[in-house]
């Protein structure tokens, strides 16, 4: 897969490098701002359940 988007990302190689970074960044921000607060509720990581 990262061949893939390598080999399609336009410019010279800095450019594809600057290009995967942003684009890195990006998917990082959609999922930190977006995907994890919906899931957040799901997972409860408070409630421990290990008795002695």
């Amino acid at each position: 897969m990262y061949g893939w988007l390598w080999r399609r990302l336009p410019g010279n190689t800095v450019a594809k490098a600057l290009a995967s970074g942003v684009l890195a960044a990006i998917v990082a921000a959609v999922l930190w701002y977006g995907l994890f607060p919906l899931l957040e509720p799901l997972v409860t990581l408070d409630e421990v359940t290990v008795t002695r």
